[in-house]
């Protein structure tokens, strides 16, 4: 692990940089074994490189996609309550601390906070935010950590007795597996540890009207987001996809609960990726990204499941997407 002093002026909290150098896995690697499987898959991981992030960021901005702006609005009704249910001085570890808009509601409205702790593996994109955060709050302790927090982890040294309190926000919960999200949970439940919490934010089952065009904008910035991967692999690995032969499609499966996102062939070809041929028929699909929704009874189910005991929720009026307080129990 490097460690790495952001700033070197005068200052009373520190604003530091441990990186972890996480291991995504080899792009061409995961990119050939997806594609030459019986049912082709791309991991969602390689979605964000900085193109990819960039995009992402214009989707939460469009007025289809609801989640951004209704988590905001639900966080900033509901920051004085999590604050005092935090109490003074917390360490708040944000998974996914690139864009600390959010982050930035509850620790304006946490009594003292002894330290942010933001995890992300964009490294750059999280350097840049935490410097400018730190900045902005030059009182605070801001200890970012470049690594990839479904994996094992050592949380640096942070001041202060108060609560250790996790932010999970995005409703990013959503892109794993029922099984995979009661797992990834439990790992927090126990290295976050007794007395402590963890605010996570939960898109709510819909209606697909509602559903569908949040994943598949009249503007085709999602389109792009997705069709990045195959730009990536052009790019990066020499491969020759024709980009406009593929398809964004996003379909909301009531059954299971979740968007179904898949790169569709709108032709038969062959794609190279070096000298591996890669045979698509026409209307074949790449599976890209699953984003489960919902319901509040199901989501506590997991949270319990995984070792956490639900308390409050909040919601926005039209029950569009919520943010649920786990707490963790006491040490005997």
């Amino acid at each position: 692990m490097m460690l790495d002093v952001l700033s070197s002026t005068a200052r009373r909290a520190r604003l530091e940089f441990h990186d972890y150098s996480p291991d995504l896995g080899d792009f061409r690697e995961a990119l050939v074994r997806g594609l030459t499987a019986r049912h082709k898959a791309i991991p969602c991981r390689f979605l964000y490189d900085a193109r990819g992030s960039a995009l992402f960021d214009r989707i939460c901005e469009l007025p289809e996609y609801y989640p951004t702006r209704t988590e905001l609005g639900i966080l900033r009704a509901s920051a004085g309550e999590i604050a005092e249910r935090a109490g003074p001085a917390a360490q708040m570890i944000e998974l996914g601390g690139v864009n600390s808009s959010k982050a930035r509601i509850l620790l304006d409205a946490l009594d003292e906070p002894a330290a942010y702790i933001p995890i992300d593996i964009s490294r750059e994109h999280l350097k840049a935010s935490v410097q400018a955060l730190g900045a902005e709050r030059p009182e605070l302790e801001v200890l970012a950590v470049c690594a990839d927090y479904t994996r094992p982890l050592t949380l640096p040294e942070a001041p202060g007795g108060g609560m250790r309190l996790g932010f999970f926000p995005g409703s990013t919960i959503g892109n794993l597996q029922p099984d995979e999200a009661t797992l990834f949970l439990a790992a927090w439940a126990r290295r976050l540890g007794p007395g402590s919490a963890m605010v996570v934010g939960v898109d709510l089952r819909k209606d697909a009207a509602i559903l569908e065009p949040a994943y598949d904008d009249a503007q085709g910035v999602t389109a792009a987001f997705s069709k990045n991967l195959l730009v990536r692999a052009n790019r990066e690995l020499g491969a020759d996809f024709d980009v406009a032969a593929f398809a964004h499609r996003a379909r909301y499966d009531a059954a299971h609960g979740r968007i179904e996102i898949h790169l569709e062939s709108l032709k038969r070809q062959t794609v190279h990726i070096g000298h591996v041929a890669i045979l698509f028929g026409e209307g074949e699909r790449i599976h890209t990204e699953d984003s489960y929704k919902y319901s509040l009874d199901g989501f506590r189910g997991i949270a319990r499941a995984a070792g956490f005991r639900p308390a409050a929720v909040w919601t926005d009026p039209d029950r569009l997407f919520s943010v649920h307080w786990l707490e963790t129990t006491e040490a005997d």
